[in-house]
């Protein structure tokens, strides 16, 4: 009787891990798809591509196809980062998601600097367009709908000044300083500033990393007033495997993104070409691709009254872009002897010390409401309107 209980529990234990293995496998259907569409890309070639795209319904096509595999792998390179964030906790978990975006953000950038004719202001506008996306939209729309819902949500004031504190140093100097210094023309650095500026940049970084994940860690976590999100917890959707797979399918989308982003930048580049879209809007179209899973992810955290994680994220991904795509794009520049443009022209520069500004006044005290929201989201407009009508 016995022997038979034993080998029926094993049979029913052997069924279930055959259906947990066929549940994880259709779970990571996009990643075929993924990979799929690079094979099929690898059998077109560069060349071939570059043709096809030359005629608009092709080129219409596969932009769009493009764009949703990169995007909906992007998607799951967050998701599983998340999953990866439950293991290691907050604010490590929020790390690995910026990161994991900023390698993707790092590798469109290059590849469509390096594609096609120098286009010395591609990554100056990619770049701005993720602080503006980022601190206006993605931000105030966060405020906003968590204000909506909650009236007042609450975060930890020193976390917050030490993103702002980064950010403004960063940006007024890369984006800004471009404009003043007289060594070269034009809103560029010369070859011993860019090398100052990168060094300085990855130093600056890597303090903050320090205090945010061993000195002052304390700083990035909820806030103690914010009683509701022990009810709300950011991951309660995720299903969570061991950590080696989590940690191997980020790497194999991550793959998938990086490959197929290099792709991208063709029909991207051709399309702005095509219909004379200003060149302010490719920089744009990569930051929206770039930041669409993290903006997600912050305004469902928003949702779940935990600010303090959407701020974690969206304040992240700014610092991280500013510390490390800049310094990307320069080395790039140095390596290929291109000319990076880094200076803000027009109304851009006083947009950005306007939002630097706004957000230091949003994020003065310790707590949020839906007009801050608004006035970051009015902020955002006039970021889309000056890329149509400078």
């Amino acid at each position: 009787m016995l022997p038979r209980m034993s080998a029926k529990a094993d049979e029913i234990r052997q069924v279930k891990k055959t259906q947990q293995s066929g549940s994880a496998i259709r779970a990571e259907f996009p990643l075929f798809i993924g990979w799929g569409t690079a094979a099929i890309f690898i059998a077109i070639g560069g060349a071939a591509l570059n043709e096809i795209t030359e005629h608009i319904l092709p080129l219409l096509g596969i932009f769009a196809w493009l764009f949703a595999v990169v995007l909906w792998s992007a998607i799951r390179v967050v998701r599983h980062a998340d999953c990866l964030a439950i293991k290691v906790g907050e604010p490590y978990g929020t790390l690995i998601l910026t990161l994991s975006a900023i390698s993707i953000e790092v590798v469109m950038i290059s590849t469509a600097m390096l594609h096609g004719e120098n286009n010395p202001t591609l990554g100056r506008d990619a770049i701005f367009a993720v602080i503006m996306i980022a601190l206006n939209g993605l931000v105030g729309l966060s405020l906003l709908l968590g204000g909506l819902r909650y009236r007042e949500q609450h975060y930890n004031i020193q976390g917050v000044n030490a993103y702002l504190n980064v950010i403004m140093a960063l940006a007024v100097l890369g984006l800004v300083l471009p404009n003043f210094t007289t060594s070269t023309s034009g809103p560029t650095f010369s070859t011993e500033q860019e090398i100052f500026f990168v060094t300085m940049s990855l130093l600056l970084y890597g303090t903050f990393l320090l205090i945010e994940t061993l000195r002052h860690r304390g700083y990035f976590v909820e806030a103690k007033e914010t009683t509701t999100a022990a009810k709300h917890p950011p991951h309660h959707l995720a299903r969570v495997r061991s950590t080696g797979f989590h940690a191997l399918m980020l790497v194999l989308y991550l793959g998938v993104v990086i490959f197929l982003a290099e792709k991208f930048a063709i029909p991207l580049d051709n399309s702005i070409e095509q219909f004379h879209m200003p060149q302010a809007f490719g920089g744009a179209i990569i930051a929206a691709l770039v930041l669409s899973p993290e903006g997600l992810s912050g305004i469902t955290a928003s949702l779940h009254n935990q600010l303090q994680r959407s701020i974690n994220i969206l304040f992240g991904s700014v610092l991280a872009t500013i510390g490390l795509t800049i310094p990307a794009v320069l080395m790039i520049g140095l390596l290929t002897k291109r000319s990076v443009a880094l200076g803000l022209q027009g109304g851009n520069l006083p947009l950005l010390l306007l939002t630097l500004a706004v957000s230091v006044v949003t994020f003065t005290s310790r707590k949020t409401n839906v007009l801050q929201g608004c006035i970051h989201l009015l902020l955002f407009a006039v970021f889309v309107l000056l890329i149509f009508a400078p």
